[in-house]
């Protein structure tokens, strides 16, 4: 059925913010293919011995396939509608996660990985494009709502995730969860559609918005896609480095496993650590994207990558006791987990909302590039003996990537030729 087919039947789903919460609700169920690995890592690595830097490869395989298909399931997904794309993703991280479940080579871990991205990927750039489409009017904090479903839907299953791994065995933790969140997905799949046209609001409040609709192939000829692309890298290779390693930082800290107490709850500070991010990281992603459709995208960004480059600077050097290294990382997860709003909203912002999914999605493949800097992270480390380094790096890139948003794209995208102007804020819609 194409995008444009609406069964009269199906009034409920015209409803844009059943099509938010559906979005929404099939993030949180791809959230621990990615927040959820580093727990995995030293229990694999006790059973085969294939070490940390090997195991993380699949990370990166999961990423880099999670990312670098998004446009083309963006293609799909703007010309079908998101409803098989969505169901396809569902099926896909299932068997994924199943196969992580059998995997006992290195060779088949890397397969599921590649599957893995591949199910997440679609679902991630299909959600956040429906959501661009449905939301003119509040892209920023649309896409910060949908993006957090993956960013903070990890929270609620840290606890059991470890508590399965510890109790019946990684493999059970890999199976369970698998099967659960593939099968949600399927179902949720069914209420997706795209706004027919004149479905949804035209305007935007008061951002730099664009005038016409960019094809794909005109997006990557403008030298300010290419900006936004370094952007998004740098920030991202940050932001993962912190995901993949939090449980082997913790470790090298010395303080995974220190009891620490708030209020009613006592927990390890690993575990506590791992609820905090999470839920910070989602919490950062229609926080500053509401913050941005009245402030502006350029704006938010240079203020939270400035308090970002102070995160992972506080993280290398005060981070190694328990209630700090909540505090430290909390704050890390908090002030990257937003790109994932910031970026999408200022893409369709510039080359506006008919092809939203396939160019955010090419915008999107910036974090695949990202991904490669993770075992690089841990070279570093190696190298250097100890985290520190490796958090001023972090801490610098994040600091450019402020300065370049304030003063090289705010500029840019005010007086560029491709037809950008300021429109007038509309009223809310729906």
């Amino acid at each position: 059925m194409s995008s444009q087919e609406i069964p009269v039947d199906h009034v409920i789903f015209t409803n844009r913010w059943i099509q938010l919460v559906a979005g929404v609700i099939c993030m949180v169920m791809i959230a621990n293919l990615q927040y959820g690995w580093t727990y995995f890592v030293d229990p694999i690595d006790a059973k085969y011995h294939w070490g940390r830097t090997s195991i993380q490869v699949a990370f990166t395989i999961f990423v880099a396939t999670e990312t670098w298909l998004v446009p083309v399931e963006g293609w799909f997904v703007d010309r079908f509608g998101p409803r098989s794309v969505v169901m396809f993703g569902g099926v896909i991280v299932a068997v994924a996660w199943t196969l992580n479940s059998w995997a006992s080579s290195l060779s088949m871990l890397y397969f599921a990985a590649t599957l893995s991205g591949v199910g997440a990927g679609a679902v991630y750039g299909t959600c956040v494009g429906n959501a661009l489409k449905w939301f003119a009017d509040r892209r920023g904090l649309a896409a910060g709502l949908t993006a957090a479903g993956f960013g903070a839907g990890a929270a609620a299953t840290v606890y059991p995730i470890i508590s399965v791994i510890r109790t019946f065995g990684y493999e059970k933790a890999f199976l369970w969860f698998g099967l659960g969140q593939g099968l949600v997905i399927v179902g949720l799949s069914l209420i997706l559609r795209a706004p027919a046209f004149n479905e949804a609001p035209k305007l935007a409040r008061k951002v730099t918005q664009g005038l016409r609709d960019y094809q794909p192939g005109e997006m990557l000829q403008t030298p300010i896609f290419w900006i936004l692309y370094v952007m998004f890298v740098l920030v991202a290779a940050s932001g993962l480095i912190v995901t993949a390693q939090v449980a082997p930082i913790a470790r090298d800290y010395g303080i995974a496993g220190s009891r620490v107490n708030f209020f009613f709850v006592s927990s390890t500070a690993l575990v506590m650590a791992g609820i905090v991010d999470n839920l910070l990281n989602g919490l950062a992603r229609p926080t500053f994207g509401w913050i941005s459709d009245y402030v502006g995208r350029e704006n938010t960004m240079a203020v939270v990558f400035t308090c970002g480059a102070a995160a992972y600077w506080a993280l290398g050097t005060i981070g190694n006791t328990p209630w700090m290294f909540i505090a430290t990382a909390g704050l890390v997860y908090f002030t990257w987990g937003e790109i994932y709003s910031l970026f999408p909203a200022i893409c369709t912002d510039t080359y506006g909302p008919k092809y939203a999914a396939t160019n955010a999605g090419l915008l999107y493949t910036a974090k695949g590039a990202a991904s490669f800097l993770v075992p690089a992270a841990s070279w570093l480390q190696t190298y250097s003996g100890g985290w520190h380094a490796v958090f001023v790096v972090a801490a610098v890139a994040n600091l450019a990537v402020a300065a370049t948003a304030l003063f090289i794209v705010k500029p840019f995208r005010a007086s560029s030729h491709a037809e950008i102007a300021t429109v007038p804020m509309a009223p809310p819609a729906g």
